[in-house]
């Protein structure tokens, strides 16, 4: 049943000689890199300027300090004795 599985699994190629090693010399030559496409930076992904890049930073720094500190005050590790006379 499974005996000629290789043969028939058409995603494996058939194994070559290797002509990467150099004759004599027994050393690999390195191959070829494919081409890169170039990475996409953050404002083309976002299509935004740098200026509202800088506020959206603000604005979820602002966002998670008020969590934290709501955090905080929820679960009663600190309290707000001034607001207490």
């Amino acid at each position: 049943m499974f005996d000629n599985l290789r043969q028939e699994a058409g995603f494996i190629e058939d194994e070559e000689p290797a002509d990467d090693v150099q004759v004599g010399t027994g050393k690999k030559q390195r191959p070829a890199r494919p081409v890169s496409r170039r990475r996409r930076t953050i404002d083309q992904m976002t299509g935004t300027t740098p200026f509202q890049r800088f506020i959206l930073a603000c604005m979820l720094f602002m966002t998670v300090c008020l969590l934290g500190v709501a955090l905080l005050l929820f679960t009663g590790k600190i309290d707000l004795s001034f607001l207490y006379y």
